[in-house]
């Protein structure tokens, strides 16, 4: 049986080219590298699986490629790393420092990439300090971490920083839509634009999540079952809860609560949910504003559609009261009376326009 390979280590970018959504720090780099303008120290700070230890990484090996090592040499030669998390006390940073002062065998530099280095001691980092500040000149560091506020200022001072952001809903979308064509994976648009909203901005938790999904609907991914495995509500359930509220139909508002609860969703989630739903519904009423949906393209018809059957009124009065909900539900006694009583008044809104359309013509 052939080796499973997760989408994430075999389709780490090994180019800045192929570094998904941070486009401004790899230009950089690479100006760096052609301009002979390496820092000594540089600091990749941001959010989990965005990128820093695979840009620390291609940025060793240019760096060793761009000062006379061959190809075909092996790179590791001159690349060490250090996972901070588990190498963290005073003797691991000593035991470093040594290794520094060795002068590369091959080409200019020794590249030191040190993951979370956050997790370093104190007494660590005082005891890297001076080596940072003045470090010997084939050496190069970059120091990787997801909590930059956890290291100490003067650590800071001395490295040129690079703050990684959260990968976009699309640039996510874009890469999965790449990897499932090499993976012969069929998948319905909105299916990928789910996993990609699910990752929260790390592409690493998306491929981790498409891996999954591909196991599980064996590679055929469609919206209904990545909803399904992954616990996530179907837009369906809001576009119907919707219709309900603007019949003014409690009952069945209530009755297709019941059946989201005893489906396992969570009462909190839902009324969140239901909030940035009305949010979506808002912006897809104009044409300006559509491009703001987070949601595969047969989604966002479906907005645009159901956004035409709602006045402003309506929906400005719906978020307010799924955001009063959502800021009670956790000092309420009765959580779940605090979101049926929402739903009621969500039930009411059309039914005072309407009244109060009566009392006009009247």
């Amino acid at each position: 049986m052939e080796n499973f390979v997760v989408s994430a280590r075999k389709y780490r970018p090994l180019e800045f080219s192929d570094v998904v959504g941070q486009s401004a720090i790899t230009n950089t780099l690479e100006q760096a590298i052609e301009s002979s303008q390496i820092p000594q120290a540089l600091l990749f700070c941001g959010p989990r699986g965005v990128g820093k230890t695979t840009c620390a990484r291609i940025l060793a090996r240019k760096i060793n490629e761009e000062n006379g090592v061959d190809g075909d040499n092996d790179f590791t030669f001159n690349i060490f790393e250090l996972d901070a998390a588990s190498n963290n006390s005073v003797d691991d940073i000593r035991s470093l420092i040594d290794q520094v002062r060795i002068v590369p065998q091959v080409g200019k530099y020794r590249v030191y990439i040190i993951d979370e280095v956050h997790m370093l001691s104190t007494a660590a980092f005082n005891t890297f300090l001076k080596t940072l500040e003045e470090p010997p000149a084939h050496a190069i560091f970059i120091l990787a971490t997801t909590e930059k506020h956890k290291i100490i200022p003067t650590i800071l001072s001395r490295c040129q920083i690079y703050d990684f952001k959260r990968i976009s809903v699309e640039d996510i979308k874009g890469h999965l839509v790449n990897v499932a064509t090499k993976e012969a994976v069929t998948y319905e648009d909105d299916a990928l634009h789910l996993i990609a909203q699910k990752a929260d901005g790390a592409l690493r938790d998306s491929l981790s999540i498409f891996d999954r999904m591909t196991t599980f609907t064996n590679k055929n991914l469609t919206l209904d079952a990545v909803a399904e495995n992954l616990n996530v509500l179907d837009y369906e359930y809001y576009f119907k809860m919707t219709d309900a509220f603007l019949d003014n139909d409690i009952p069945e508002a209530m009755l297709q609560f019941n059946t989201i609860l005893n489906k396992g969703f969570d009462a909190h989630l839902f009324i969140t949910g239901l909030g940035s739903h009305f949010r979506d519904l808002l912006m897809a009423k104009t044409a300006n504003t559509v491009q703001l949906l987070e949601v595969g393209e047969r989604t966002k018809t479906k907005y645009v559609e159901h956004a035409q059957k709602c006045t402003s009124v309506f929906l400005f009065g719906a978020i307010e009261i799924c955001n009063h909900a959502d800021i009670n539900y956790k000092t309420s006694k009765n959580p779940r009376l605090t979101v049926e009583i929402a739903l009621m008044q969500l039930a009411s809104l059309t039914a005072e326009e309407q009244g109060l359309k009566k009392k006009n013509i009247g």
